[in-house]
C-alpha cells in the first residue's frame, strides 16, 4: 500500500491489519554492529500495548515482538530488520454493521470509496491505532541508535486531558514520573484530576482527547535539509501518521503568534564555551535544522470516534439516514497509550537525518 513507509536513509516500512493475522514492520537501514535484542523492542511494546488499565481499551494483546531478520550473535547486521506480532483477540463479529453502516468520525467512508470497498474495516482495518505498534517496533531501534552513538534522549508525556492541563513546567528530573500512573503525566496531582476527567468521560459513553508534550535533549546541531525535509517537516508528517493526531506545533507554537518579536526572539548566549539561548521559543529548530537546544514539540490528539452512543450515520448500501451504535473494545481517551508511539517516530525522524548528515556513520 503506497503510503506505508517513512524515512529516506532510515526506512521504516508497516504491515499488517486490526483483525488480521499480524501486524509487523521493516527497519532497512539501521548500521550494523548495534547490539539488539527482542526485549529492547519489548520494553517500549509494553508501555504502548493496550489493557493495561481501566481507562484504555480492554483488547488483550500481548503484542509480544518476534525479529525475524536482521539480527545475528545479538547485533544488527546491516540487513533489513523484520519484526512481526500476531494478534491473539480478534473480535470481529462486532464490526459486522460496519459493512453498510458509516461510523461517524472513522476513515470508513474514505477508505470505502478509495479501496472499492476492498479495505479490511474490522476493527478499522489498516487505520487502526493498532497499527501504531509498528512504529514503535523501529522506533525503539533507532531510540537505542541515537542515544548509544550520540546520548540523544526524547521523553513524551501527556500535558492535557480535556480541559485538564498540567501547569507545571517539564524538567529532566520528572522523566522516571512519566510511568508511574495511568495517565502518563509527571504531574501526579494533575494526573489524578485527568484520571477522572477521563473515568467520567467514559461513564457517560463518551470520550477525550488531549495533548501530548515530547521533549528531546541532547540533538547536534545541523540535523536537517530545508526546504521540503526540514526536521519540522519531518517530524510533523511523522506525527499525523498516528490515527487521531491533529495538530502539532514546536516551541512557542500558536501562543508564540501573540507575541511581539522582541519577546518570542531566543537571545543567543555563551555557558561553559557553549553557544545557547536564554529561552526556547523556537524548540529547538531554526529554519528548519536543529540549533543544539531541546527540541519541544506538542502533538494534539481528537477525542476518540468509537463511543457507545446511538449516533445519527448513513447506510452506504441503502443511501438511506440510520442509527449506528459502534460495539467493540476502544479507549475512552487514547492519549495515555500515545506516549512511546510519539518517542518512537521522533527517534525514528531523527536518526534518520542523524545518518543523512553523517553524524551517525557507524556503530562504534
Amino acid at each position: 500500500m503506497p503510503g506505508s513507509s517513512i524515512g529516506q536513509r532510515l526506512v521504516l516500512s508497516s504491515f499488517g491489519e486490526s483483525h488480521g493475522r499480524a501486524i509487523g514492520a521493516v527497519l532497512d537501514g539501521c548500521p550494523a554492529g548495534l547490539e539488539l535484542a527482542e526485549s529492547d523492542i519489548q520494553e517500549m511494546l509494553n508501555l504502548r500495548r493496550p489493557g493495561q488499565s481501566h481507562i484504555t481499551t480492554q483488547r488483550k494483546e500481548g503484542d509480544q515482538v518476534e525479529i525475524i531478520s536482521g539480527v545475528f550473535r545479538g547485533y544488527t547486521t546491516g540487513a533489513p530488520i523484520t519484526m512481526i506480532i500476531w494478534n491473539s483477540d480478534q473480535k470481529s463479529k462486532d464490526y459486522e454493521d460496519l459493512k453498510t453502516k458509516l461510523r461517524p468520525g472513522h476513515s470508513d467512508y474514505p477508505a470505502m470509496i478509495k479501496y472499492n470497498h476492498f479495505n479490511d474495516y474490522r476493527g478499522g482495518g489498516r487505520f487502526s491505532g493498532r497499527l501504531t505498534a509498528t512504529h514503535v517496533m523501529g522506533g525503539a531501534i533507532a531510540r537505542k541508535l541515537l542515544k548509544h552513538t550520540l546520548g540523544i534522549s526524547t521523553n513524551s508525556f501527556v500535558m492535557q486531558i480535556g480541559q485538564v492541563c498540567m501547569e507545571k513546567k517539564f524538567t529532566q528530573s520528572m522523566t522516571k514520573s512519566i510511568y508511574k500512573n495511568n495517565v502518563r503525566c509527571p504531574d501526579i496531582q494533575t494526573a489524578g484530576k485527568m484520571e477522572e476527567s477521563i473515568l467520567d468521560a467514559k461513564k457517560r459513553g463518551d470520550s477525550l482527547g488531549g495533548v501530548i508534550e515530547s521533549v528531546t535533549t541532547g540533538v547536534p546541531v545541523g540535523l536537517g535539509d530545508p526546504i521540503f525535509h526540514s526536521l519540522e517537516s519531518d517530524l510533523s508528517s511523522a506525527m499525523f501518521s498516528i490515527p487521531s493526531v491533529k495538530g502539532v506545533e514546536f516551541g512557542s507554537g500558536f501562543e508564540g503568534s501573540k507575541l511581539y518579536g522582541s519577546e518570542n526572539n531566543d537571545l543567543y548566549a555563551i555557558k561553559n564555551g557553549k553557544i545557547i539561548t536564554g529561552t526556547n521559543n523556537s524548540g529547538g529548530i531554526l529554519g528548519g535544522i536543529s540549533n543544539g537546544m531541546p527540541i519541544t514539540m506538542r502533538v494534539a490528539f481528537k477525542p476518540a470516534s468509537s463511543i457507545p452512543q446511538q449516533q445519527k450515520t448513513v447506510n452506504i448500501r441503502t443511501k438511506k439516514s440510520t442509527t449506528l451504535h459502534v460495539k467493540g473494545r476502544h479507549d475512552p481517551c487514547v492519549v495515555p497509550r500515545a506516549p512511546p508511539v510519539v518517542d518512537s517516530l521522533t527517534s525514528l525522524i531523527l536518526a534518520d537525518h542523524a545518518i543523512i548528515s553523517g553524524a551517525i556513520k557507524q556503530v562504534l
